[in-house]
């Protein structure tokens, strides 16, 4: 990347896209093209296509996504599906007939199939029935990486692929109906700490295994693969190790400090039985995470603008 061109990040005020704008700030970087949802709308065509015409990014990050944890993606189907199409098409066509000289989807772990073998390499993909909960936004995720695979083949663009793990960190979303399990849980244990509550409730039974990662860990894998690899194919972003939903309950249990008890709801969905990454070959390319889960939450909740955030809506768009 030329510390002189035009950087376009498109989901810059969510968790993935902010973490991406820290990282690049600390490498020097300063030629930002930077639109809210409001100043520009990305489902929009039309807009999207003037303003690509207009600015001409050199290099997009394309972070923007509707996002949330088992609740939304299964009640909100038709949106999720609908609105990631959409931004996708939208950006990397537009990304394409404005000569972008890189971009670079960011999907989610969820495109694997819910039982396959672990870890999951990326060549799984593809190879069995998702998991039905988030079906719609696994499959518009697929598309973003066939489209980005599609232009390389067709055109020679260099559009890459990475698909992140369980993510976390600042900016992260706590409202309880979109909020994934570890942000959901950091504010349950928290507001049961402060009300004296005797338990919290965790959904699911606590056997599924999750893997998480950082978000700046995340933001320094985008920029290392953004500087080094240029090739066909999705790359796995993660740490290549799990825990279940139980054991992180009390590893967020210690940190926030709760003294009650655990309930578990089995009548709730538990998700995929397991989703780790194999991260084999982004460690082939010479990057592996620095931020260890229970030095990452410990961040999280000691950082002022965690506890500021509970109650709000932080949808990524």
């Amino acid at each position: 990347m030329n510390k002189t061109g035009k950087i376009y990040i498109a989901g810059h005020r969510g968790m993935v896209g902010s973490a991406i704008l820290r990282k690049l700030k600390a490498e020097g970087f300063s030629n930002f093209i930077l639109k809210t949802s409001d100043e520009l709308d990305l489902r929009n065509q039309q807009a999207v296509n003037d303003f690509f015409a207009a600015e001409k990014p050199d290099y997009v990050f394309l972070a923007a996504a509707k996002v949330g944890g088992i609740q939304a993606n299964n009640v909100y189907r038709a949106d999720f599906i609908y609105e990631n199409l959409i931004i996708e098409c939208n950006i990397i066509h537009a990304a394409f007939v404005n000569k972008t000289e890189k971009l670079m989807f960011l999907g989610s772990s969820c495109i694997y199939p819910k039982l396959a073998p672990q870890p999951l390499k990326e060549e799984y993909l593809l190879t069995g029935l998702l998991e039905e909960t988030n079906e719609p936004y696994a499959i518009a995720k697929i598309a973003g990486i066939k489209l980005c695979d599609s232009y390389r083949r067709q055109y020679g663009c260099n559009f890459l692929s990475v698909m992140p793990t369980n993510l976390y960190g600042p900016n992260d979303n706590y409202d309880l109906e979109k909020s994934h399990v570890l942000p959901a849980l950091i504010r349950k244990f928290h507001e049961a700490k402060i009300a004296n509550q005797s338990e919290v409730e965790i959904w699911g039974t606590g056997s599924p295994l999750r893997e998480f990662l950082h978000v700046d860990d995340l933001a320094d894998a985008c920029y290392y693969l953004m500087q080094n690899y240029n090739e066909e194919g999705l790359v796995n972003i993660g740490t290549g190790t799990d825990i279940t939903i139980k054991d992180l309950a009390l590893l967020v249990k210690k940190i926030v400090g709760f003294e009650g008890e655990l309930k578990f709801n089995s009548s709730k969905p538990d998700g995929t039985p397991r989703k780790l990454m194999d991260v084999g070959k982004l460690h082939s390319f010479g990057w592996k995470h620095k931020i260890e889960l229970e030095q990452g939450i410990t961040m999280v909740y000691n950082n002022p603008e965690t506890i500021k955030k509970f109650g709000t809506a932080n949808l990524i768009s």
